[in-house]
């Protein structure tokens, strides 16, 4: 069965974004010539990307070609107006329903790139098999959650962590079953 796998960046007191979505405080962040967090090792491991639209917009916003373009890539909406694009397929579907299905076709892993109301729901339903979680040190003092409200309780196991020299600590969980 294919992981679903959040690979996520957030700020020391837990924010995913500015309050407008906005990610540019990430590139405040020093990151040492050479260093890319593990991203190129995890990128050659999955071959789906899942995120909701406030975060495909904020994507689309950051003035280059779609990032993401060697994969499949779906954007969770309840917009039923999307047309699909030449790298997106947009999916007004229940989320827990439509990956319960996806992870068990044939492929790599999947990432869930974000949002907080996305990270939430997939959460809730035990859809989330690892998280990568980079805590970058920068305190934002508001903004979009790592998951939204209301959320029960989960216990995590620790899988791995990794402080590098610019602050930035990764912190790999897994539920607990």
């Amino acid at each position: 069965m294919r992981k679903i796998r959040l690979y996520i960046a957030i700020s020391l007191d837990g924010w995913i974004a500015k309050p407008d979505g906005d990610v540019a405080w990430l590139d405040q962040i020093p990151t040492p010539e050479g260093e890319d967090y593990g991203y190129a090792e995890f990128y050659a491991g999955i071959d789906t990307t899942l995120m909701g639209f406030n975060t495909y917009r904020e994507v689309l916003g950051f003035g280059i070609p779609f990032p993401y373009p060697d994969k499949t890539n779906y954007v969770f909406t309840r917009q039923t107006d999307q047309a699909d694009t030449e790298h997106v397929k947009f999916i007004t579907a229940d989320p827990a329903t439509f990956l319960r299905e996806l992870r068990t076709g044939p492929g790599a892993d999947i990432w869930l790139i974000g949002g907080g109301q996305l990270n939430s729901a997939l959460l809730q339903h035990d859809l989330i098999d690892e998280m990568w979680v980079f805590v970058m040190p920068i305190v934002l003092g508001h903004g979009i959650p790592l998951f939204a409200p209301p959320l029960p309780e989960k216990q995590l196991t620790l899988l791995h962590h990794q402080t590098y020299p610019s602050g930035v600590t990764l912190l790999k969980y897994e539920p607990r079953s």
